[in-house]
């Protein structure tokens, strides 16, 4: 068995215009105040890092790298979560998408996803640099608006849908296998990955493929109920990535999983702080020690009612106390002995 490492932070809500969340000598040296030992980066966030550099230069990666380790925190693994997105965008979303892309294309959704693919290859090849093995991302979307229809869906529909998505990932896979990356897509509503068999579709289509993995977050799952205790024994050797993050859904007459288009206080599914939800960590965690999952236990602060700061102090202590420090012997060695194969023999009568 292995421990996991951590507690570790997703900057991307924190990131600010004031400091100390503007700057990255700034927000590291925060994370590490907090009582983090890593952090997650928004690739996008230009206030941190300059992607297109991070992928053509070494020595670039290293400062970047160098720099959070003075201020007492590791790089943990880089996201791609928007340019992941803009991977695979129905028409229906292109004005909401749209303001995740760069100035220069947007508006033009072949040239913003031949942007994005861009953007995802250069964070591989950032964080090969910076010797990190997997990196985030989300697959997008193109039969999303078709999960719950009316009228009925044509025949064919989500297989054309799924068909694409694997094209259009397909190369940045085989690019990830060239930095020796594994991407691990967040299954997550809103994208076609969104739960377990969405996920099956896609690996088949990809034959597979090495470097297409997980990024298990259970506080999505809750919101599905969809059993996250099961999904981690099942998808254990998919599992790459793991965020902390809570959850509570309390359907009610009036709604449910749709949330009736209500705010996010008031949901009957929301996102809470670390120990303020529904979510049992503590089976979530003897899980994974039991797995062998040895990466890194990031928070995501998503809350509907706390103060982003106050989550963020709290969710590093809640991570320390359910790190499980792995045993190296069974409890019950001190009865036991060497193999003694006659006398094994003699107790089962042989």
């Amino acid at each position: 068995m292995k421990t996991i490492k951590g507690p570790a932070l997703f900057l991307a809500q924190f990131a600010g215009d004031e400091a100390p969340f503007n700057t990255w000598d700034g927000i590291t040296k925060w994370a590490a105040d907090c009582g983090y030992k890593g952090v997650q980066v928004p690739s996008w966030d230009g206030r941190f890092i300059d992607l297109t550099k991070a992928a053509a230069s070494k020595d670039y990666c290293d400062e970047f790298v160098g720099q959070a380790a003075a201020n007492g925190v590791a790089v943990t693994e880089l996201s791609t979560h928007l340019q992941g997105q803009l991977v695979a965008v129905n028409p229906a979303f292109d004005t909401a998408f749209d303001g995740f892309a760069d100035p220069s294309v947007q508006g033009n959704p072949a040239a913003r996803q031949a942007w994005a693919v861009e953007q995802v290859k250069n964070a591989l090849s950032a964080s090969k640099h910076m010797g990190l093995t997997e990196m985030a991302s989300f697959s997008g979307a193109l039969a999303w608006p078709y999960v719950y229809p009316w009228p009925q869906r044509p025949a064919g529909l989500v297989e054309a849908a799924f068909d694409e998505l694997a094209a259009r990932w397909r190369p940045i896979l085989d690019h990830a296998e060239d930095c020796g990356v594994d991407v691990c897509y967040e299954i997550h509503p809103g994208e076609d990955l969104h739960d377990g068999v969405t996920f099956e579709m896609f690996l088949e289509r990809l034959d597979g493929h090495a470097r297409c993995n997980m990024l298990y977050d259970p506080s999505h799952y809750v919101l599905q109920c969809l059993d996250y205790l099961d999904n981690i024994d099942i998808y254990k050797d998919r599992i790459k990535m793991f965020h902390v993050k809570d959850a509570e859904f309390n359907p009610t007459g009036r709604q449910g999983v749709y949330g009736g288009y209500q705010s996010w206080v008031d949901r009957a599914g929301r996102f809470r702080s670390l120990g303020d939800g529904q979510v049992d960590f503590g089976a979530i965690f003897a899980k994974m020690a039991a797995n062998d999952f040895d990466g890194w236990a990031v928070v995501e602060w998503e809350c509907c009612l706390k103060h982003p700061e106050d989550g963020a102090r709290e969710g590093a202590q809640f991570v320390k106390d359910h790190i499980i420090r792995v045993t190296e012997r069974a409890f019950d060695d001190f009865a036991g002995g060497d193999i003694d194969h006659a006398a094994n023999r003699k107790m089962l009568g042989l």
